[in-house]
Formats: C-alpha cells, sequence, structure tokens
C-alpha cells in the first residue's frame, strides 16, 4: 500500500470516529435532562471523558512506539462500538460509563498524529495535520447530518430518537473497526514495550503530577517542546467551548432542539472544513507560524466574548462561528506540525500522548471551571474561554520576541 492510500485510510479512521461523538451529541441532553441542573451533568459528563484521557493517552502512545501504531487503532475502534453500545437504554448512569469508556481508548488521537508523522515527508507535515484538522471538522458536520437525516427520513418519533442514533453510532464504529483492520503499519522502528516497563507505565501514567517532568525529559533548549506544550495547554483551555456549545445553545436561551443543533453543527463542520483545506494547503507552511498564532489568537477573543452575547439570536450565532471558522479553529494544527516537527521516530508516540494527556488535564480543569460558571449563569464560561485564549495570544508573542531577540543577537 502506498504510503498516500494509508494516510487516506487514517483520514478515514479518524472521520468516522469524530463523525459517531458529533452524531450522538445532539442526543446526549436526553441522559440527563431529568436531573437537578441537567447542563452540570452534562459537563461533568464532558469532563470525565476528557480526564481519563489523563493516562491513556501516554499509555497509548507509549505502547504505539513499541507496538506499532495499528494495533492501537483497531483497540480504539473496539472501545469506541463497546462504549457506544452502553448507551442503548436511556440511563444517566449508562451516559457516565460511556463516557468513562470512550476516554478511555480516545487516547488514540495521539497515535493518529504520530501515523501521520511517520508517513508524511516534512515539506508535507503542516499540510497533512493540518488535513487531519479539516477532517475533523468535516466529522463535525457529518455526524449531526447523519444523525439529522435518520431522524427526518424515518419520521421518528421523539420516544425512540436516542434509540435511532445510537443504533447509527454503533453501526459506524463496527465499520471502523473494519477500517482499523485493514491499515498497514506506518512505524517500522520500534522500541519494545517489556512486562516492566508497561507496569512502570500504567503506575506514572495515574500520577498526572509526572506528565511535566516527563515532558521536560524529552526536552532541550534547542528542542524547544515545552514552550508548544504550554500553548497548547492554554488553546485547550479555551476550546472547550466547543464541548460546552450543546449545553450552551440547548439549555441556554437559544433552546435550540436536536434538529437545530445537527443544522448549527452542520454550518460549522462545513464552512470549518473548507477554511481549515484551503489553508493548510496554500498557506500555512508559507506562514510565519507562530506570528499567525499570535493574530489568530487575538482576534478570536471577542468573537468568543460575542458568543456569550448571542441571547436569542440565532443569526447572532452563525455569524459568530463564521468568523471563528476564520481566526482561532486554525490555530491547532498550527501548534501540531510545530510539535511533530520536534519529534523523532523513537519517541513520537509518547511524545504526542503526553502532550494528549496534558491537554486532557487541562480539558478536564476547564471544565471544572466552566461548570461551576454555568451554574452561576450560562454566560459567564465564555469570558473564561476568551481569557484562554489571549494568554495563547501572549505566549506566542513572547516567543516572538524571543526568536527575533536571538536572531538579532547572532547577527551582532
Amino acid at each position: 500500500m502506498s504510503l498516500d492510500r494509508r494516510l487516506w485510510l487514517i483520514y478515514s479512521i479518524i472521520l468516522l470516529d469524530v463523525v459517531i461523538g458529533a452524531a450522538i451529541g445532539p442526543v446526549l441532553p436526553e441522559f440527563v435532562r431529568g436531573l437537578a441542573r441537567p447542563q452540570l451533568w452534562m459537563v461533568l459528563g464532558t469532563g470525565i471523558f476528557l480526564g481519563v484521557q489523563l493516562f491513556s493517552a501516554p499509555v497509548l502512545g507509549r505502547l504505539s512506539d513499541g507496538w506499532g501504531r495499528r494495533p492501537i487503532l483497531i483497540l480504539s475502534a473496539v472501545g469506541t462500538l463497546l462504549a457506544n453500545a452502553l448507551l442503548f437504554p436511556v440511563r444517566a448512569t449508562l451516559y457516565f460509563a460511556n463516557r468513562f469508556s470512550d476516554g478511555l481508548t480516545n487516547g488514540m488521537y495521539a497515535t493518529i498524529r504520530a501515523a501521520i508523522t511517520d508517513i508524511s515527508p516534512p515539506e508535507r507535515l503542516f499540510r497533512n495535520l493540518g488535513i487531519e484538522g479539516a477532517i475533523i471538522s468535516l466529522g463535525f458536520v457529518l455526524g449531526p447530518m447523519a444523525s439529522g437525516a435518520v431522524l427526518t427520513f424515518w419520521e421518528v418519533e421523539p420516544s425512540r430518537q436516542v434509540a435511532y442514533v445510537v443504533g447509527l453510532a454503533v453501526t459506524l464504529a463496527a465499520l471502523n473497526v473494519g477500517l482499523s483492520l485493514l491499515l498497514r503499519e506506518t512505524h517500522t522502528q520500534r522500541t519494545p514495550v517489556r512486562g516492566a516497563e508497561l507496569r512502570a507505565e500504567l503506575s506514572r501514567a495515574v500520577n498526572p503530577l509526572t506528565l511535566w517532568q516527563r515532558l521536560r525529559d524529552q526536552d532541550t533548549p534547542s528542542r524547544g517542546l515545552r514552550p508548544i506544550v504550554l500553548m497548547q495547554i492554554a488553546l485547550t483551555l479555551s476550546t472547550g467551548y466547543y464541548t460546552y456549545f450543546v449545553p450552551f445553545i440547548s439549555i441556554g436561551e437559544l433552546h435550540l432542539d436536536a434538529r437545530g443543533i445537527a443544522y448549527f453543527f452542520m454550518f460549522f463542520g462545513v464552512l470549518s472544513v473548507v477554511i481549515n483545506y484551503l489553508f493548510y494547503t496554500y498557506l500555512a507552511d508559507r506562514l510565519n507560524q507562530r506570528r499567525a498564532i499570535f493574530w489568530l489568537a487575538a482576534l478570536g477573543v471577542p468573537i468568543l466574548v460575542g458568543y456569550g452575547l448571542v441571547g436569542q439570536s440565532v443569526t447572532r450565532l452563525y455569524v459568530l462561528t463564521a468568523l471563528d471558522c476564520l481566526t482561532l479553529s486554525l490555530i491547532q494544527g498550527l501548534l501540531e506540525g510545530l510539535l511533530a516537527q520536534r519529534t523523532t521516530d523513537a519517541d513520537r508516540g509518547e511524545i504526542f500522548g503526553l502532550n494528549q494527556a496534558v491537554q486532557g488535564l487541562a480539558s478536564f480543569v476547564s471544565t471544572l471551571v466552566l461548570a461551576a460558571l454555568s451554574v452561576v449563569d450560562l454566560r459567564l464560561p465564555w469570558l473564561w474561554f476568551a481569557g484562554c485564549l489571549a494568554l495563547v495570544a501572549w505566549q506566542a508573542r513572547q516567543q516572538l520576541r524571543q526568536a527575533e531577540a536571538s536572531a538579532a543577537l547572532t547577527k551582532s
């Protein structure tokens, strides 16, 4: 199988995985609707999903360095299938069980990025990782589109909508298991993981306090891993709004139903995938990436503030979403590209795993903050997201100044 065919198979696996998660998004509020403060329970479920990745992502990343990317992707696909099968009865307890079990294998994205980097020539690295971001955006379109189409075509009555959507998710998850089995290995220079090393990895993984130290052990001043990871932490704190959209637009002043939520994500996803594809195909490699991150983040801050002020206006929501796609939604791919450039064949999976775990910790912290703020007022979390994005802009500006000072010193 040629490199390009392997790459497109990896993209297909990503697409299906995101479609599955996005398809069930519009019906997840049904699992907690009967509870007091449903928005709090929705956010808590998201926190569980993200928090579990604190230890699953480093373990899966390290195992992918030792055993290969393919076995980890197969394991993750099977885990997603089993996790979604839990959702057939509409029970709050099963919602939380799904969030926990799905989070265990969602650490696969460290393996995905390592696999893309494995088979990407240096001159195509930003493009290929940027397309990954576009594929994820496309999944956010197709997921709600697929669930909306199922509910509309079969004219499903409200009491049965959850069962139909979960059935769709389970079917797609089974298909993704088949795609994962078709993938040929991308990682040839493996470092075997022995039993004692695996036990040590599991022991370290359950202690999130060691994550930063482990990144320091992999880093050098010339490599510059940690400044990039710090920007990704701040960005992750701000992009918690992706998961906050569902409770905000369904429980808040907009009161969108499952179909309205699906249409919104369809618009967001279509626009995002087009803009991401064009940006990473024609611009990303030609820009100063850190300068681009600074401007995209700075322009994104007022957009996040604006989301909290949409009130009952769906038009304002859509306008802000269009501006979002042109600014802050482009940042993640740039940071992933900068990080990928600083990995090697021997440690790529581990570094991506540690990075995903650190981001998982940031997401968990952000989830706790927005849960507390949303209890007071559903609009307050948007101020938190905007402040964290402002931190990304500040960090990028600091790195630019350091690079300019270093360049001036070299010339002198």
